[in-house]
């Protein structure tokens, strides 16, 4: 089907056409009647196989008659990705957004968009919020609406999409998947029409190597050199056919090692690219706030064409390799399986070298076959190779045949609700009674009666677990007694604020025994949270934070728990804690990532939680401690910043991180007023800030003509006034 026959607005229609798409995909030919029809929806097909495009046609065809969008992506990551792609359609007089930041607060700009993109908790959060816009929402489109079936973001998703359908039932929901079993039943509970295809724009070859051939499920097989190592050789062969490499890989340290490795793999296959490289390693270093091993290690990968990807890293260098990927620079990337969560990142050869995955709760586990897919699914990219080969590794004959029936042979799973138990469901029953959506129990019950757990089973039982929220948040001082229900104004400061019931009443709780001087009791509280992911204890830790537990205890806000099962959780946070104070005492971010033995990225992640967690302890603090209000005030930019309370005024400036501020403190400049009355001659001069720098401190202060002396600018400008 040609996309000028869609009967599309034109403009839509010479975008598209200057992007090189003509014409759809047989799924997306299938899908784009009801889309644009207003229909419900369930996309499901293959990663790579345009579901996307679909939605996007039918967001843009409805703001061009006037309607509003939202696009809800499970991660930032993602959020980012679709912005950059929409965007492009901005010069037909569509304005898009993007919203990932703070969940207290409401942009008030968001209503003059016309397409905005958020996560499901920020899409809950504008929600709770009560945004006048989101009435005006025409589309709602939910992207990889399969995690559903996740334990963390599968509630919030479910719930959030919930409430458009009750408070805005004429919106048309799009909801874009990868093939599920039982997509069927996701359509039924959204009242959608169901697309389901296993069709892919470009032919998928999957196989399994074992004892040195590809058996693929075709029954064709290849003949590689035994002697070699199974991803050396595999890589080899597919960097020589002239395409590119993804490298699956079951741990952050296995990536990095088989990174390093494959290296001499991709300098001796052709089109390695030196001198290119080179420099997008060395900008990769440059940029880095404060140089890292894990940055270093992966500058020299970069450098020698074959990268790693994982979670550790910091969002800007997971994004340089994946743009220095797709422009083709970079010839293989070995990663986790977080990169085929959703990331538009195609190659050639896709090789899953493992199935199983270490979880410290479970244990040793098999991949579900839905993730092995989405992986497998990146293999073969559109308008670039006529086909994708996909292959797992087996360490023998046994297990090629267990992987060939159990995953290449084999159907995804079910998704299933998540929904089913009290943490999932607490935060969203208080956001319900506090927005006055629900202000009786038969509300919440006719509420949760319409969630796919409902669908999906027998959920009387929800009663009495909303019973047991409901007694809880009373108990607790975020209900009022009696009936109706409603909310405190704790409660609805709870909700606002986006954190977890339980959450707040831990903090609650250490508030009230807040002192000054108990800063680091207060990082410990905030990650004594069901918010907060603690630091997994190693064998190694236990020796030294049992010994730091008594340096610290006279600063804890919460006592050391009697019962010893809670005993090593406690630890765990206590852990966790002494890395927020590390951050916050401006220790290095390398000594941090190597005491403990997390990347880069990690640190930020955690830090982005705990800046958040104070920020809710500041608020609650006006209502409870009215003591510890500005010490929280003051940590959150501290967390946010890793600095000493020394710096808190110099970081005020744009451009002013926690490097540069204390390259500048320890050089006599500590504060605002300092700066004013520096030359701009000597600011270039101190390390890390240069002339770029210095001239946009000093635009900042006002001092339009940064090389004139500060006196003699005074007195200029006292002239001017006096005129």
């Amino acid at each position: 089907m040609r996309i000028d026959e869609l009967g599309l607005d034109h403009r839509i229609v010479r975008r598209l056409k200057e992007d090189g798409i003509e014409e759809l995909y047989p799924p997306q030919a299938e899908a784009i009647g009801p889309a644009l029809e207003g229909k419900n929806l369930v996309l499901a097909i293959p990663t790579a196989s345009g579901k996307s495009l679909v939605a996007y046609v039918a967001m843009l065809q409805a703001v061009l008659r006037g309607g509003k969008a939202l696009y809800i992506v499970p991660l930032k990551a993602l959020a980012s990705e679709k912005y950059d792609d929409l965007a492009k359609f901005q010069d037909l007089g569509i304005k898009v957004g993007e919203s990932t930041g703070d969940y207290d607060e409401v942009d008030p700009k968001l209503h003059r968009y016309d397409i905005v993109i958020a996560t499901s908790e920020k899409a809950d959060s504008l929600l709770r919020h009560r945004s006048k816009w989101l009435d005006q929402l025409t589309v709602v489109v939910a992207d990889e609406v399969h995690l559903i079936n996740d334990p963390e973001r599968g509630p919030t998703m479910e719930v959030t999409l919930v409430k458009f359908r009750t408070f805005n039932p004429s919106a048309q929901v799009i909801a874009l998947s990868a093939t599920i079993r039982n997509a069927r039943e996701l359509a039924e509970w959204l009242g959608a029409t169901l697309v389901e295809s296993s069709w892919r724009p470009v032919p998928l070859r999957e196989g399994v190597y074992a004892e040195g051939k590809v058996f693929f499920t075709d029954n064709r097989k290849r003949v590689l050199l035994e002697a070699e190592e199974p991803v050396h050789a595999l890589v080899k062969s597919a960097l020589e056919s002239g395409g590119q490499c993804l490298v699956f890989v079951n741990t952050r340290k296995a990536s990095e090692s088989l990174a390093t490795h494959l290296g001499a793999v991709v300098k001796s296959s052709g089109g390695y690219q030196a001198q290119d490289l080179a420099k997008a390693s060395k900008r990769l270093i440059g940029e880095q706030d404060e140089p890292t091993t894990m940055g270093s290690k992966l500058g020299r990968c970069i450098k020698s064409g074959c990268a790693f990807h994982h979670a550790g890293l910091t969002s800007a260098q997971r994004k340089l390799v994946e743009t220095t990927f797709k422009s083709g620079l970079l010839r293989c990337i070995v990663a986790t399986p977080t990169l085929a969560a959703g990331i538009n990142l195609p190659a050639r050869t896709v090789i899953v070298r493992d199935v199983r995955r270490f979880d410290a709760n479970a244990g040793w586990s098999t991949i579900p076959v839905l993730e092995v897919k989405q992986m497998c699914g990146r293999a073969g990219r559109p308008r670039f190779d006529t086909y994708g080969e996909a292959i797992l590794v087996a360490r023998d004959e046994e297990e090629k045949d267990l992987l060939l029936e159990n995953y290449l042979l084999g159907e995804n799973e079910d998704i299933y609700s998540k929904l089913g138990t009290e943490p999932a469901i607490r935060s969203h029953v208080l956001a319900l009674i506090a927005t006055k959506a629900a202000s009786s129990f038969d509300d919440l019950n006719s509420f949760f009666s319409k969630t796919f757990l409902a669908h999906q089973t027998e959920a009387a039982y929800l009663s009495d677990t909303i019973s047991g929220v409901v007694e809880f948040l009373r108990r607790e001082g975020m209900l009022h007694d009696g009936d109706p229900l409603r909310a405190t104004m704790f409660g609805r400061w709870v909700s606002d604020l986006y954190i977890d019931p339980q959450s707040a009443t831990i903090i609650r709780d250490a508030l009230t025994k807040y002192k000054p001087g108990k800063e680091f009791g207060m990082l410990h509280a905030i990650s004594a949270v069901p918010d907060m992911p603690v630091m997994y204890l190693r064998q190694s830790d236990y020796g030294w934070i049992e010994e730091f537990e008594s340096e610290a205890s006279d600063q804890l806000l919460i006592e050391p728990p009697s019962d010893l099962t809670k005993y090593e959780f406690f630890l765990a946070e206590l852990k966790t804690a002494k890395l927020l104070h590390d951050w916050v005492s401006e220790v290095h971010e390398n000594d941090i990532a190597e005491a403990f033995g997390v990347g880069p990225g990690d640190i930020r992640n955690k830090m982005e939680m705990a800046e958040w967690l104070v920020h809710a302890a500041a608020r609650l603090a006006e209502l409870f401690s009215k003591d510890a209000v500005e010490p929280a005030r003051e940590m959150r930019t501290r967390v946010g910043y890793g600095i000493k309370r020394e710096l808190l005024d110099l970081v005020k400036l744009g451009g002013v991180g926690r490097v540069r501020a204390r390259a500048l403190y320890d050089r006599g400049l500590r504060s605002i007023e300092d700066l004013r009355n520096t030359s701009y001659d000597r600011l270039k001069q101190i390390p890390t800030i240069g002339e770029a720098v210095a001239r946009s401190i000093k635009n900042q202060l006002g001092q339009t003509d940064p090389t004139m002396p500060p006196e003699l600018e005074d007195r200029q400008r006292s002239l001017k006034e006096y005129r």
